[in-house]
């Protein structure tokens, strides 16, 4: 089915109405590293849009200081502009610099030797900034945080009084080998609006001069212990943290931890597992001279191994474990890429725990870090995609492989639209700071280096960069089709024929694990919930029941045997509709659930029964 060409329908989400403009998505972003002395600059800024000459550079940005006179209007950060929560309603083409600008104040005075650091959750997709009239520094890359210090932009003193900050911004969405997801110039099926700009909060933090700049927490649960890494750029070699680390209130451990030294804390009493069935954290401060941080914890292990009969598994906690799970696309027809609000992001993470499910693969986006915090206490897994680039696809490449088509070698760049040795480059750096951004989360269970072809390059090696950096997760290096033969999964996306167990992984396959990791799309347009005037759709069914009978029949008669002949992972296509897309089984804006949540928990218990270790028969006298 093709997709709507016309302008869509405002939708709203059960949300809308809660957002206030004046200080959206208020709660700290950054759930793992807390601390005292910080102040959100979501709300109301200035913005204009003004013309960018022309630059080969797809980073390159107008110089922030040369900030326009007049001002377009206003925008509510973070919503991007093409959104209705902003406020604007327009799109940034490539040939144009989106501005953004407003006054602030800090939260208190400074005291003798504190910093200030500004933090922008995520700019789509090059931004420099200035504040005060001083370029502090800029970031290329839509999907991930950066922080700059503007201690030395406020001026002298205690930085009282008012100061304001100037963001320049580039998007050149699809026109270049930048990371995008899955923005489209074209949008139209599977493919979505752009979005541009900020969309995740942006904040100021007060810190001291020596202070926690990074906490790694690993976890051993076997051992029983927590391995932690405080990093202070400006502390001492003999600088020592306070590390303390509770269990429901109870401290379990406590112990100073030399800066810079990977130091392990034995935790009392016995190790309490993390799982989506017990998602239970431990708190953990850490007290560096004047600095005072809060975080947690999980005990958790991922890995591969067989089942009692010789199928490859994903483990958790040592023991095979069947990841059921459901593609989340993260997309919001009031918001765009961002939420309206935060129980916006938890309500979707229920919506699935209620269903049965117990793994989100986060498709081709990463999201702001309360997200993961969701799953980190609903006791979610989570997949997470790396994000799409490249060039232009090529439609034979992507799309015929779904009906079987043969894996084209993806050393060859050019099939992929990977030609441009910047562009891999790029993705390979990004890819390394999604590890290093989200490794500490207890919930992410597996790494998704590329999907369906989508600027797909040396797979295999980059399988193994990531296992590098990395070693305690799964990796899966190509899901959908044009395999390598590389990484711990060999993953499958079937819509258009039957789902099966390829007859070498019922012998056991290649030591890899057999995974559906797309599957289903199952479609219903629920009239007034819709986005456009055309839809799209893997198979469409008329009415809930119709579509529940279905989705229960695909499952009985496909999913359950395969699982019982080896299949370690499904991931449903999908969580909600997007834009043209109407599989979700909820709609785009989260008002109707299309397949009751007892049905779908009912089947997903189906699947997990399937996986279970037979009986061991009775012995007879």
């Amino acid at each position: 089915m093709s997709a709507a060409t016309t302008a869509p329908a405002v939708l709203t989400t059960p949300w809308t109405d809660a957002v206030d403009a004046d200080a959206p998505l208020p709660e700290h972003p950054r759930p793992q590293l807390v601390r005292p002395g910080w102040c959100s600059l979501n709300g109301p800024w200035q913005y204009a849009v003004t013309p960018l000459a022309a630059a080969a550079d797809p980073c390159a940005v107008a110089d922030p200081l040369d900030a326009p006179n007049r001002w377009d209007g206003r925008i509510v950060v973070p919503f991007s502009p093409e959104t209705p929560l902003s406020g604007v309603g327009r799109s940034l083409r490539p040939d144009e610099t989106l501005w953004y600008r407003r006054r602030f104040t800090l939260p208190r005075p400074l005291a003798a030797g504190e910093r200030v650091l500004l933090h922008l959750g995520a700019v789509d997709q090059s931004c420099r900034v200035a504040v005060d009239g001083v370029e502090v520094g800029g970031h290329s890359g839509g999907y991930l945080p950066f922080s700059l210090d503007v201690t030395a932009a406020l001026g002298a003193g205690d930085g009282s009084g008012e100061h304001e900050v100037t963001v320049a911004v580039r998007d050149v969405t699809d026109t270049s080998w930048l990371a995008r997801g899955k923005q489209s110039s074209r949008r139209g099926g599977i493919w979505y609006t752009p979005q541009s700009g900020i969309w995740q909060t942006v904040w100021l933090e007060i810190l001291p001069r020596v202070a926690v700049d990074r906490l790694r927490l690993v976890p051993d649960l076997d051992a029983g212990e927590v391995e932690v890494t405080v990093t202070a750029a400006h502390a001492d070699d003999r600088a020592t943290a306070d590390v303390t680390v509770r269990a429901a209130g109870q401290v379990v451990a406590a112990a100073p931890v030399p800066v810079g030294a990977p130091t392990r804390l034995v935790l009392d009493g016995p190790p309490r597992p993390w799982s989506p069935e017990d998602p239970f954290l431990y708190d953990v401060e850490v007290a560096l001279g004047d600095d005072r941080v809060t975080s947690y914890v999980a005990l958790r292990s991922f890995g591969v191994g067989r089942d009692a009969a010789g199928h490859p598994r994903l483990l958790l906690n040592g023991e095979p474990y069947l990841p059921v799970g459901l593609l989340d696309q993260g997309y919001w027809p009031d918001g765009g890429y961002t939420a309206p609000t935060d129980e916006a992001l938890a309500a979707d993470v229920r919506l699935a725990r209620a269903m049965g499910f117990t793994m989100l693969r986060k498709h081709v986006k990463v999201e702001p870090l309360r997200w993961y915090h969701h799953c980190d206490r609903l006791g979610m897994l989570v997949w997470q995609d790396a994000v799409n680039g490249g060039g232009r696809y090529h439609p034979l490449v992507i799309t015929a492989p779904v009906l079987g088509a043969p894996a084209l070698d993806d050393r060859r760049h050019h099939r992929f639209g990977r030609e441009d040795a910047a562009g891999r480059e790029r993705f390979e750096a990004e890819l390394r700071e999604m590890v290093e951004h989200l490794r500490d989360v207890p919930s992410v269970a597996l790494w998704v280096p590329f999907n369906e072809a989508w600027g797909q390059f040396d797979a295999a090696r980059v399988a193994d960069l990531v296992r590098r950096l990395d070693p305690s997760r799964p990796v899966d290096h190509a899901s959908g089709w044009h395999d390598q033969g590389a990484g711990d999964l060999r993953s499958l996306h079937v819509y258009f024929r039957p789902v099966r167990v390829p007859r070498r992984w019922r012998r056991g396959g290649d030591g890899r694990v057999l995974a559906v990791t797309e599957y289903g799309g199952y479609s219903l347009v629920e009239p007034g919930h819709t986005w456009g005037r055309k839809v799209f759709g893997y198979r469409l069914y008329r009415s809930r029941r119709t579509l529940a009978r279905a989705v229960a029949r695909l499952h009985d008669r496909e999913i359950v045997p395969a699982v019982r002949r080896g299949l370690a992972a499904t991931v449903y296509t999908q969580l909600s509709d997007v834009e043209d897309e109407v599989n979700g089984l909820v709609t785009y804006d989260r008002r109707v659930v299309k397949v009751p949540e007892h049905v779908m928990r009912q089947i997903n218990d189906r699947l997990r029964a399937a996986a279970a270790p037979a009986p061991a028969p009775e012995r007879t006298p």
